[in-house]
């Protein structure tokens, strides 16, 4: 009898063991290579990323001052380090007149074949960065990952890197990625850094074209090449990795975002990165994130990301929205979009299985703008009443219904026309087989019909046992028929905005058939 309690014991103990294994122990013989068949293996969304859905990262460097003093009532293209070279002559544009950019900066700064992009980094200054506060803010959002625009298009490093003497540190006396992972993680949210410096290659060549940049510049500017190049030379490929390879080294981030045009660069360089980063996650014991556009990755490696834009269905594999409340960086006088168009949204996202990364554009001396601030509480209040209908949720059986859908999916389908979303509008998360989540998408004026849920349809195979509707102790009534589920308007809304009701579930139900195996018995 002893004997068999010791051996019942010791497995118990060693199944324990095995389902306790850290990250680490269970891929420290498993390695990864650089090569695609081989970083495939990797679980690209992992649990915790697919409970966060939501995060923050911030535009916010040298050139948020460039647009200081501009002219309100003219356009001007948000890549200014490229647009203020194209001066109609030595480069050439569509109307063969400057840019708007061109002609600012020559006002502002002067010819940029003397003042050129260099001059506007020696120019950068953060006296209104702090990175406590900004934390806090995001906290305060509901976030659950946020860091940096670590690095670009301008190839500035907003860290102190010895891998560049383009730098923050160097250039404005702040390290912006410590401080912020030191202050991000305090509160309990993963780190993120993006990485934009792959298209510097093409940002840069304008510059070249003027024939004023000094050779010692060219670790900022890149080698001269012409304009239609999209061959980097290897100068530029080794300054990309070592840039990179030190914010992993230093900073230990938890998702690395990529923006595009790193497709165009070698296989080689990108299954490197990738086989790198895994294997330092190992090493370091957590399982990280790969964020990325167009074709860059394979889409077993790495999340897939839609640049203001989703899908308009659900997706299997769990993908990423990067958007902007307003321009990317700052602008004077820049609108943005309310915090009720930005809820909207989320769910939307979410109801599809996604996450939306949400950018903050810091005023020049790092500030955070006031209509920011009022924005991403507005959105934290919302997601302190209904955020269980948002995290650690996973899509139902169907996404939606409701008049407004998105025509087609995709990069920018927020820019061709504003989409409004009604008290007509559904979206459904679950959180298991017995409780799923109804989102209104705006304060309805009378009894919510989910049609989708009509007794006439087999989407919903179980019998509702109770709904609540979420921030509220209100009675909820409702009743289910051919019509769909209806749900009595509430006398007061807890939010201005969408509201969500859980709903909880019998569960489906199948009694055995056969009878008792033995009445078949000969």
């Amino acid at each position: 009898m002893k004997l068999t309690i010791k051996v019942s014991l010791s497995l118990a103990f060693a199944a324990w063991s095995l389902t306790t294994l850290s990250y680490a122990q269970t891929n420290s013989e498993n390695k990864y290579e650089a090569n695609w068949e081989s970083v495939r293996r990797i679980n690209p969304a992992p649990d915790w990323f697919k409970d966060a859905k939501f995060g923050i990262y911030t535009h916010w460097g040298p050139v948020s001052s460039a647009f200081v003093g501009s002219n309100p009532e003219k356009h001007y293209a948000g890549w200014h380090g490229m647009k203020m070279y194209e001066d109609g002559k030595k480069v050439k544009t569509k109307n063969g007149k400057p840019t708007n950019n061109y002609v600012h900066h020559k006002s502002k700064y002067g010819n940029p074949k003397k003042y050129g992009y260099k001059h506007i980094i020696e120019q950068f200054e953060a006296s209104g960065f702090n990175a406590k506060e900004w934390a806090e803010l995001f906290a305060l959002s509901g976030a659950k990952f946020a860091g940096p625009v670590a690095m670009h298009h301008d190839n500035f490093a907003m860290w102190d890197s010895k891998a560049t003497r383009w730098n923050s540190m160097n250039y404005g006396g702040v390290n912006p990625s410590a401080e912020l992972k030191k202050e991000i993680e305090s509160r309990g949210m993963k780190f993120l850094g993006s990485f934009h410096h792959a298209f510097t290659w093409k940002y840069f060549a304008p510059s070249h074209a003027h024939k004023g940049i000094s050779p010692k510049d060219y670790d900022l500017y890149t080698n001269p090449h012409s304009l239609d190049s999209d061959t980097p030379d290897e100068d530029f490929y080794e300054a990309w990795w070592a840039k990179l390879k030190e914010f992993i080294d230093l900073y230990q981030p938890d998702i690395i975002w990529f923006d595009w045009w790193l497709e165009n660069m070698t296989e080689e360089c990108r299954t490197k990165f990738l086989a790198y980063y895994y294997n330092k996650a190992i090493e370091w014991d957590k399982e990280v994130v790969v964020c990325y556009k167009e074709t860059t990755f394979d889409e077993n490696s790495a999340v897939k990301d839609y640049e203001r834009g989703r899908p308009n269905q659900p997706k299997d594999k769990f993908w990423l929205t990067d958007t902007s409340p307003g321009a990317w960086f700052y602008r004077p006088g820049a609108e943005f979009k309310t915090p009720n168009e930005l809820i909207d949204v989320l769910i939307d996202i979410v109801a599809k299985n996604g996450s939306m990364l949400l950018n903050v554009p810091p005023n020049p001396d790092g500030s955070i703008p006031q209509v920011m601030k009022d924005l991403l509480r507005d959105m934290g209040v919302w997601l302190s009443i209904n955020g269980e209908a948002i995290y650690e949720t996973r899509p139902w059986t169907i996404f939606g219904e409701g008049p407004t859908r998105l025509s087609e999916g995709g990069h920018k389908v927020e820019e061709k026309g504003k989409i409004e979303y009604t008290n007509l509008d559904i979206r459904f998360t679950k959180k298991t087989d017995k409780e799923f989540y109804i989102m209104v998408m705006d304060v309805p004026k009378n009894d919510i019909v989910v049609k989708s849920l009509s007794t006439q349809i087999g989407v919903l195979n179980s019998q509702i046992l109770s709904i609540e509707l979420l921030g509220s102790d209100e009675k909820v009534n409702f009743e289910r028929n051919e019509k769909g589920l209806i749900i009595k308007a509430p006398q007061k809304c807890p939010s201005d905005y969408a509201i969500a009701y859980k709903v909880k579930l019998e569960g489906y139900v199948e009694n055995n058939i056969g009878g008792n195996i033995d009445a078949h018995e000969d």
